[in-house]
């Protein structure tokens, strides 16, 4: 009895270690087990890539005009199915210089999916963007930025980078104010900041990435796409 009380013990907590194993790899922003991620790039240089989750939806009207205005040039991942629902937005972003990257078709979470799952989300929003006029580099953002095995593995058999992020103002705070501040208290040189101002009625994101594109402006940075980024 005792023996089997000690092997199911350790049986246990074997599992318990395995699944908070899982579970951080999946959540993980920094580390995936095939192919290259890039959460930030180390550099003594004041850039910064500014990123935005979503849509393509209407506010690419108003948020181009700002980027326009503190010459800052930014990467949108996009929603395949988001794209064809509007494809003139997403040409915009492409005409006015921008990257696109890819945030899968459905914006399903990519966890425990079927390989022919994963290939066809990112093989269809891969030519939705093509279809843009974009022609840059083709980066990967998964949904909420988790991912296990599969996904990683089929992105590195197609050579295509997994971008996270190491600022994430929207998961802390509400207010523009608070966020502004937070990646200003945050930032460092070659910082990937997340947004996420597609849906946004309120304007509050807006103002969110017009103060932080200010601060940041005042402090010496300039602002380029993960690719641009990525090559320093």
């Amino acid at each position: 009895m005792k023996k089997r009380i000690i092997y199911f013990g350790t049986l246990t907590i074997v599992i318990i270690l395995l699944l908070l194993g899982t579970y951080k790899l999946m959540n993980s922003r920094t580390f995936q087990l095939f192919g290259g991620l890039t959460s930030k790039v180390d550099t003594d240089e004041k850039v910064v890539a500014i990123t935005f989750d979503d849509g393509p939806t209407q506010n690419v009207e108003r948020i181009l005009p700002i980027l326009e205005k503190y010459n800052a040039k930014a990467t949108f991942f996009l929603i395949g199915n988001e794209i064809k629902k509007n494809p003139e937005q997403a040409r915009k972003i492409a005409d006015a210089g921008h990257q696109i990257g890819n945030h899968t078709y459905s914006h399903q979470r990519m966890v425990l999916k079927s390989p022919s799952f994963i290939e066809k989300e990112i093989d269809r929003t891969n030519e939705l963007i093509k279809q843009t006029g974009f022609e840059g580099e083709i980066d990967f953002r998964p949904p909420n930025g988790k991912k296990l095995f599969g996904l990683p593995y089929y992105l590195n058999q197609q050579n295509i980078d997994t971008v996270t992020w190491n600022l994430e103002p929207d998961s802390f705070y509400n207010s523009s104010a608070e966020k502004i501040k937070y990646v200003k208290d945050h930032v460092k040189p070659g910082s990937i900041v997340l947004l996420h101002p597609m849906y946004d009625k309120t304007g509050e994101e807006l103002k969110t990435i017009e103060g932080v594109l200010k601060i940041l402006s005042q402090e010496g940075y300039k602002f380029l796409t993960v690719n641009e980024l990525q090559e320093m």
